[in-house]
């Protein structure tokens, strides 16, 4: 295979890659934004708090969306370290969207629903950034090559071809 070919099969796999993600994150922003709205609306908590809960929903359905949809091929012997490192990046990602949130709410007063659910947006926008390179570099980790192989085979149900055995 060429540098080029395989330079072309490796960005298809990013991009599918970055489209199945971007497909659990989709219905994650609207499950977050559903709830955010829901709790502002219906409760008297401050939209920094409503927007913290919302995004802990949110962070519970993406684990299992990435889990088993986007990166279900991926490296499943760890997942007690894969969940921690999920939640702590997971962490990281609320304090940056809440940390945009909080500044447009409390340091400009921009305050309106509107208002709330744009900054809110812009939050999460920036934190998927981070979501996504810390995702695949760190939580969903790769198979070594020879173990995707032995698991796409037992998944398909074949079995590599066994060398003759040389009779004398």
């Amino acid at each position: 295979m060429s540098e080029r070919s395989a330079l072309r099969v490796r960005l298809e796999q990013l991009a599918r890659e970055f489209v199945k993600f971007g497909a659990v994150g989709g219905v994650g922003l609207l499950v977050d934004l559903g709830v955010f709205n829901l709790v502002r609306h219906l409760t008297d908590i401050p939209v920094v708090r409503a927007s913290i809960i919302a995004t802990v929903v949110a962070i519970g359905f993406n684990y299992l969306g990435f889990r088993y949809f986007t990166y279900r091929d991926r490296d499943k012997s760890r997942r007690t370290k894969e969940l921690t490192l999920f939640l702590l990046f997971s962490l990281v990602g609320l304090v940056i969207q809440s940390g945009v949130l909080y500044a447009a709410t409390y340091g400009f007063g921009w305050d309106s629903p509107l208002q709330s659910n744009f900054f809110k947006f812009l939050g999460i926008g920036i934190a998927t950034l981070f979501r996504f390179w810390s995702y695949r570099t760190w939580v969903f980790r790769a198979l070594p090559a020879r173990e995707a192989v032995q698991t796409a085979e037992s998944f398909l149900g074949q079995r590599r071809p066994q060398p003759d055995k040389v009779r004398g």
